[in-house]
């Protein structure tokens, strides 16, 4: 079985929704939403709580330990998406995040952090949400894509991706920032890193061309090889069919790559091939999730903490 990584965790949190639809106060810097049919709303709701309910299920066969949530407000359509509000970190550490959209900060939970004192041994929660008054914002791990081994934050710069807030969280975490921009075919900003990046422990899933600066991009690809891992170079159609917006976790039989079903199909097989060398691949249905502009990355908040006993 492959040696445990600190890239790859073996606990994620999930929010199980029971009022989703894509959330139109954010459509405006999303540019991976898609707008529901006039009515579909409640169709979209219960498709949406079962893909929830089965990319939990497919993880806990798989080995990762799921604390499953339920979101039953109605007033958070974005709350299937916790990475943006909390992270937490080796040595008991957990941040909270100032959110862009008025409409996701009443995703912030404090019963979940409350849970994950009891079960995982937690030091002490850094809460960064102030920020949102001064207008500065950073989204977590959608915002950034943490290399916990290298111990470097990459972040595309965005309305959601403050670089006063990742100083901050850099300083206080121990990370190294690196920023740069990401545009998609259009010429848009890219609204979040996660989307267009994925770092496990042997490899990197990474939209190089979204870097139009050919030295910044060279240079972020070099950074990346150097780490000896395997860099896996992701087109503008992959980028958006969400084959960037993947996880690297630790499963029962060792470690697994958590993405869309979509995601896996836009894969070519010598990119599989690659990938599968330090992973299996698992492939979710998330479909209806996938309308509100984010995937399974997006889905699944990481546990770094250590469990009590």
């Amino acid at each position: 079985m492959p040696r445990i990584s600190v890239q790859a965790p073996r606990s994620v949190v999930m929010i199980r929704p029971h009022h989703f639809t894509p959330n139109e106060a954010t459509a405006a810097d999303n540019a991976f939403q898609t707008c529901p049919a006039t009515g579909a709303r409640e169709t979209l709701a219960e498709a949406a709580y079962r893909e929830a309910t089965g990319v939990a299920a497919a993880l806990e066969h798989a080995g990762i330990t799921v604390q499953l949530f339920e979101d039953e407000s109605g007033a958070t359509p974005d709350s299937v998406f916790p990475n943006n509000w909390f992270s937490t970190h080796t040595g008991g550490h957990i941040a909270i995040y100032p959110m862009y959209s008025t409409s996701r900060r009443g995703e912030r939970r404090n019963d979940i952090i409350e849970t994950l004192k009891q079960i995982y041994r937690v030091q002490d929660i850094i809460d960064y949400s102030g920020l949102e008054q001064d207008g500065v914002y950073l989204e977590g791990t959608g915002a950034m894509v943490l290399d916990h081994i290298e111990r470097v934050a990459y972040a595309a710069r965005s309305n959601r991706s403050n670089e006063v807030a990742l100083e901050r969280f850099c300083t206080h975490f121990n990370f190294e920032p690196v920023v740069f921009d990401a545009v998609d075919a259009q010429g848009r900003a890219i609204y979040h890193t996660n989307v267009l990046m994925c770092i496990g422990t042997e490899f990197c899933l990474i939209g190089l061309d979204t870097i139009r600066d050919a030295a910044r991009r060279a240079e972020i690809a070099t950074r990346l090889a150097d780490t000896g891992r395997a860099v896996v170079d992701l087109s503008h159609e992959q980028i958006c069919d969400f084959a960037g917006n993947a996880m690297e976790l630790h499963g029962r039989n060792g470690r697994i790559l958590a993405l869309s079903s979509r995601a896996a199909r836009a894969l070519r097989p010598d990119q599989l091939a690659t990938l599968e060398r330090s992973v299996s691949i698992l492939p979710l249905d998330v479909p209806t999730i996938e309308m509100a502009g984010g995937s399974v990355r997006c889905m699944l908040a990481g546990i770094h903490l250590s469990p009590r006993g």
